[in-house]
């Protein structure tokens, strides 16, 4: 059993499948909905989510749907009836994201350039400096 939730805990869903893959998008959508340079998703075939406790807002949007939690903004789900067999979980609402490591990036096309050069930043297992 999979399960995840929003930031705050008024949201929380399980997921009675094993997930189908995990894809990292830079669509323009994406990182709107966000407010990150690209966003991870994990996709499940329909049928696998549960609502443990509360529900999402349901934001319809260019024909589909992003669900997210209405107290703290969460991004939780994403459906495009295009594809009803499937439907796409943020990996980082996962309680083990961990587990779930993209095996590919989509939507390359929308990216911010400087996204494909983080991978060669500086890193810090806290705070970075910030200059005064």
């Amino acid at each position: 059993m999979i399960k995840g939730g929003c930031l705050c805990g008024a949201v929380r869903y399980r997921l009675a499948k094993p997930a189908l893959q995990t894809c990292l998008c830079h669509c323009v959508d994406c990182r709107k909905a966000s407010g990150a340079p690209a966003m991870a998703w994990t996709f499940f075939h329909s049928g696998a989510m549960e609502w443990e406790k509360g529900m999402p807002k349901v934001l319809e949007f260019a024909q589909r749907e992003r669900s997210f939690c209405g107290d703290c903004g969460t991004p939780l789900m994403f459906f495009d009836p295009a594809l009803p067999h499937i439907f796409e979980v943020s990996t980082c609402s996962l309680d083990h994201p961990e587990n779930h490591p993209p095996k590919d990036q989509c939507w390359l096309m929308d990216g911010i350039p400087w996204s494909q050069t983080i991978g060669g930043l500086p890193k810090y297992d806290e705070y970075s400096p910030i200059p005064d």
